[in-house]
């Protein structure tokens, strides 16, 4: 048999032993059996981990000395053999001080005879002498006898300012306080030892049986260092958390501090509209855990859940508490573009509204229409991170604008700098071609019936009506520019957005909205106390409405903002955000990408 030398490991030894197991004959089972045990990765493991803990115990770090700042005020201490630098440090110092210097030396003395060495010395002094070992205190020894061994647990846990990470509710049939939630990477969920279900008997010593669910979390709120917890562990073991890596964009805002339905608002976790959050426990149906992504917090929060939030958002319709500004009527008008009630011609370059011819439609088309009608209850989108690989089909960038963005000019100057790159979906309309204009270059020239059965089949993401000319864009026009390989720009009004936000198209949607700032008033500087603003005008106001408005109402389905000071500044922004498109990762709806 190989001889081990001594620093051979308790591991390498077991190794060795089990390599010199031969079964005989005589003793074939036993050895098979010390041979399966011996061979159990379990167990070296745990041998190995041994060594770690013995050899850690042995070359621990320990402080060079208790008392280094003591050799600032005595620099004749004799120097043993681990106080040699520190003592020649001193002894440099002390002869630099007796003979003449020259520039270096004097350079060589202040540096060594700054208060940053003496402080570094002194906290290296209460570094050494202090014990860091958390202490906890003993065991309780006062267990009740009417609780077995086995039904009763002892939890301690170690935390410092952070929530325990778990809430309580009362038993209405017995009373007992009892578990309620474990949030995800929180004190008691990191432990390991508390469970959802578990009976909370004592904290710290105090018996809670009678006291509320309010006083409860006040004493583990207040309770700091070590907080002991006598538990009854629940009769069926709660299944343990598990990562769901769901991801939600977040389609409004919330606030736990105004939500009066949540059962612990510490215990919630506020967000805004288009942050993406990781749900991480969707066990209970009412409210989920959740992490905003990109947070350095662990721990997660409760916000309300898909269900639970569009049962809300339904009462409050209901009831006519909730006022939906989605229902008012009132036009919105652009200078690129012109929308009234639900129609929309794209590709004008004057304000116009748009005259409405009512017409007869099928039960089919006014049912659809009906229901089109009725508001979508924004709640959450689950997403997945996208990135554009190289020969993959370009995604479509949409461009949405309030009052002044003049998205068509905007879009044109892109795709004339670049159009090997970009290029714009052209436009259908019934109207004559003027001299200048070329057949699918302004605009695709068709005749009214022709557009009117492209209408009938859904051929238009958007159309409407001008001057008793019919004006549209139409999904063949944009996925012409798309399989040539090219990002296709389109200009839409918010409201067609919906209608592209496909796995064809994967669409980026631009918002774009211009720069309004209040103007200083002209006035001598003698008689300026503070600013004195100029208020906006009627078109000013007229455009900070509109902005408002469109990201009121469609602020979830904006990926990009630009604010568009000039064009040349807003061109800018626009390419660095379409050179993105191909380089970065954005969040998309799940079902665009194939899984």
């Amino acid at each position: 048999m190989p001889v081990l030398s001594e620093d051979s490991g308790l591991h390498e030894t077991l190794a060795l032993l089990t390599s010199q197991l031969r079964p005989d004959s005589n003793h074939k089972e036993e050895m098979v059996f010390l041979r399966d045990i011996f061979s159990e990765r379990s167990l070296s493991c745990l041998m190995k981990i041994h060594e770690k803990l013995c050899h850690y115990e042995q070359h621990s770090p320990v402080p060079v000395l208790h008392s280094a700042s003591a050799l600032a005020e005595d620099v004749q201490v004799p120097p043993g053999p681990r106080l040699t630098q520190l003592s020649i440090l001193y002894k440099v110092m002390e002869e630099l001080q007796t003979a003449p210097m020259n520039n270096d030396e004097k350079e060589l003395l202040q540096l060594l005879s700054t208060p940053h060495l003496r402080a570094m010395l002194v906290v290296h002094d209460t570094v050494a002498q202090k014990n860091f070992d958390p202490v906890l205190p003993p065991l309780l020894d006062n267990i009740d006898d009417d609780f077995d061994e086995e039904s009763v647990k002892i939890v301690r846990l170690v935390k410092n300012k952070e929530p325990l990470g778990a809430t309580i509710r009362r038993d209405e049939q017995t009373g007992a306080v009892i578990v309620a939630r474990i949030m995800r990477g929180g004190a008691a969920d990191r432990s390991g030892l508390v469970h959802v279900g578990d009976e909370l008997r004592e904290v710290n010593g105090i018996a809670v049986l009678h006291k509320r669910p309010e006083e409860i979390s006040q004493i583990l709120a207040q309770s700091q260092g070590s907080i002991t917890l006598k538990i009854i562990p629940g009769i069926k073991e709660e299944d343990r958390l598990k990562d769901s890596k769901v991801f939600m964009r977040a389609l409004f805002s919330y606030n736990p501090k105004e939500d009066k339905a949540i059962p612990c608002q510490e215990a919630g976790l506020p967000f805004q509209r288009r942050h993406i959050l990781e749900v991480v426990s969707q066990d209970d149906p009412t409210w989920w855990q959740a992490k905003r992504v990109g947070d350095t917090n662990l721990r997660a929060g409760l916000i309300p859940s898909k269900q639970f939030q569009e049962r809300r958002l339904m009462y409050r319709r209901t009831i006519g508490a909730l006022h939906n500004s989605r229902s008012v009527t009132k036009p919105y008008y652009c200078d690129c573009e012109g929308y009234f009630n639900g129609q929309y011609i794209a590709g004008l370059r004057r304000s116009f509204r748009l005259s409405r011819k009512e017409k007869q439609s099928d039960p089919n088309e006014a049912k659809q229409t009906e229901q089109s009608s009725i508001p979508e209850f924004l709640t959450y989108e689950e997403v997945i991170k996208y990135q554009q690989q190289p020969g993959e089909r370009k995604r479509l960038v949409v461009l949405i604008g309030s009052l002044g963005s003049r998205l068509n000019e905007l879009k044109q100057k892109v795709v004339a700098e670049n159009p090997q790159e970009y290029g714009v979906a052209v436009p259908h309309t019934t109207r004559t071609k003027k001299s200048h204009e070329k057949e699918g270059v302004e605009y695709n020239f068709v005749s009214k019936q022709s557009f009117e059965i492209d209408i009938q089949h859904n051929k238009f993401v958007e159309h409407g009506e001008y001057k008793e000319n019919l004006y549209g864009t139409s999904l063949e026009a944009i996925q012409s520019v798309m399989s040539k390989n090219k990002v296709c720009l389109v200009d839409v009004v918010p409201e067609a957005v919906k209608h592209l936000r496909t796995a064809e198209f994967k669409p980026h949607v631009v918002f774009v909205k211009p720069l309004v700032s209040e103007k200083k008033k002209n006035t001598p500087a003698t008689l300026l106390t503070e600013d004195i603003f100029v208020p906006l005008d009627e078109e000013q106001q007229e455009m900070v409405n509109s902005a408002a408005f469109i990201e009121e109402q469609y602020g979830h389905l904006i990926d990009s903002v630009l604010v568009k000071e000039d064009l040349q500044s807003a061109c800018s922004q626009l390419k660095t955000i379409l050179e993105k498109l191909n380089t970065d990762c954005f969040w998309v709806p799940v079902s665009w990408v194939k899984l």
